[in-house]
């Protein structure tokens, strides 16, 4: 039971997958209708058919209604991702003429410059594009449409290339990978002048930027020649995915560039070479990095009553591009209670580019002087850009009107770690002017001291003397002075 509810989940998913692609695509037929100008004739393809006859389409002329034969599948898988809601790709169709690649190092792939006679008739370009698709494919259409009961011609598609991701974006610094698969028909499988196995072929990636084109990157797997040497890192991984001797093939020439810069982004071209046959796509690189969002003052603002707070300046950093950024003032909170567009003078920097490619600007907001119903509302610096999601990035800072607002937890451990550091202060000045006072009493002493024994020193001792003493009258100069000293200080300490 278990293979079998296995069996018929693949098969439910294989036919939901099969009807989620479109039977039928809506075109123009571009032609060329005389003094530079086109002409657009409607057009239509039609890519599977069940049991029953085509559809009628009277509004067509039959060869332009083709019904496509696809042996290899590449159509159908090319289809195999696209949305089940997603819009009908938008469809071109103008006439092709087989010709040789002028390209020297594509060479290889025509030695003979005239075209075989079996790629001689009618061929068709059809293009087309999506956001989900680009695709690019040569059909072969019959000589002849079929009968009734519908005109339909049939035809051929010989060479289809196509791409699932044909606008990647890729954020700055990182690799870009871009998908490409291609499948190619052979006209006349099995013929004796041909060798068994895929032909050689030859792949190119350009980019066009600015109105400038540079080649990237170019390859000719199973061909000898030189060819240009690739450029900014880039690889493509160029070769068929089977060996199959009479075809149909598929191949993969995906490719890679490490480590995008804004001046790698815009139009590529990828274009498969085969022997007179060439089918390219368009791809739309866009190189994105999201931006930084930083609001001061924050995250408190003050201001009095009827006063203007601090102006607000909305740093907005290292993005890439600059189209499509957008920066909003809103003001959450306040007398309305409700989110709504903050009022005040708003003005942009100019941009200041940064050595990666990235940018920067400022916005600045001036607000009108607030009231105190005005108290604890929030003031929103919002940015819009395409890297960000649809509510993009912000910032916000919170208004405190003087005077309304009562002392909060960190207010009450802010004064206390002022009164323990004030403490502290006051402690420290004690003991310094203590140790000072100290240092004052003991250098009067030493110098009393040294005053002393100077002056003894220094006293004669005459010989003479009737009383016997050192001094006339028996009295000591130095004696009576350092006698005086001592005792003004017991009185001071007294």
């Amino acid at each position: 039971m278990k293979r079998l509810s296995l069996l018929l989940a693949v098969a439910l998913g294989l036919a939901t997958a099969v009807s989620a692609r479109p039977a039928v695509i809506e075109c123009w037929f571009v032609e060329d209708a005389g003094g530079g100008k086109l002409a657009k004739k409607p057009a239509a393809l039609l890519l599977r058919q069940g049991a029953e006859s085509p559809p009628l389409r009277p509004d067509l002329a039959p060869e332009r209604y083709l019904k496509i034969h696809d042996p290899a599948g590449a159509l159908q898988a090319a289809f195999r991702q696209y949305p089940r809601d997603a819009p009908a790709p938008r469809c071109e169709m103008s006439l092709y003429v087989p010709l040789p690649a002028s390209a020297k190092w594509l060479s290889g792939l025509t030695p003979e410059q005239s075209c075989p006679r079996a790629l001689d008739g009618t061929w068709l370009m059809v293009s087309m594009s999506s956001p989900f698709l680009s695709l690019s494919s040569l059909l072969r259409p019959q000589s002849e449409p079929q009968p009734e009961p519908a005109l339909i011609t049939m035809a051929t598609a010989v060479l289809t290339v196509f791409t699932h991701t044909p606008t990647p974006r890729i954020p700055m610094g990182q690799d870009a990978l871009l998908d490409l698969s291609f499948a190619y028909v052979p006209l006349t499988p099995k013929a004796p002048s041909l060798t068994p196995g895929p032909p050689p072929f030859g792949l190119e990636w350009r980019r066009q930027h600015l109105g400038k084109g540079h080649l990237l990157l170019a390859v000719t797997p199973g061909l000898n020649g030189q060819v240009p040497a690739a450029r900014e890192g880039a690889v493509a991984f160029a070769a068929w995915d089977d060996d199959e001797p009479w075809g149909p093939w598929t191949g993969n020439g995906t490719f890679w560039l490490p480590a995008v810069r804004p001046s790698q982004e815009g139009t590529y071209l990828a274009t498969v070479h085969l022997p007179y046959l060439q089918g390219q796509i368009t791809l739309e690189l866009a190189v994105l990095k999201p931006p930084k969002v930083a609001l001061t003052p924050a995250p408190l603002v003050w201001a009095a009553p009827g006063e203007a707070p601090p102006e607000l300046l909305c740093l907005v950093s290292h993005f890439y591009p600059s189209h499509g950024l957008e920066v909003e003032w809103e003001l959450r909170g306040g007398p309305e209670g409700r989110l709504q567009k903050a009022e005040g003078q708003r003005w942009l920097s100019a941009l200041r580019h940064h050595s990666d490619g990235s940018l920067s600007l400022s916005a600045h907001l001036q607000l009108p002087p607030v009231t105190s119903e005005q108290h604890g509302a929030r003031y929103a610096c919002r940015v819009h850009h395409p890297s960000l999601s649809a509510l993009g990035r912000s910032a916000e800072v919170t208004l405190q009107v003087a005077g309304l607002s009562g002392p909060s937890l960190e207010d009450g451990i802010g004064l206390f770690l002022s009164a323990f550091l004030l403490l502290g202060l006051l402690k420290a000045l004690g003991w310094a002017a203590a140790y000072l006072t100290t240092q004052n009493s003991m250098e009067k002493v030493q110098h009393s001291t040294f005053l002393y024994f100077s002056l003894l020193i220094l006293s004669p001792f005459p010989n003479s003397s009737p009383e016997g003493g050192c001094w006339p009258g028996g009295q000591n100069p130095a004696l009576e002075f350092t006698q005086t000293c001592i005792k003004s200080r017991h009185l001071k300490q007294a």
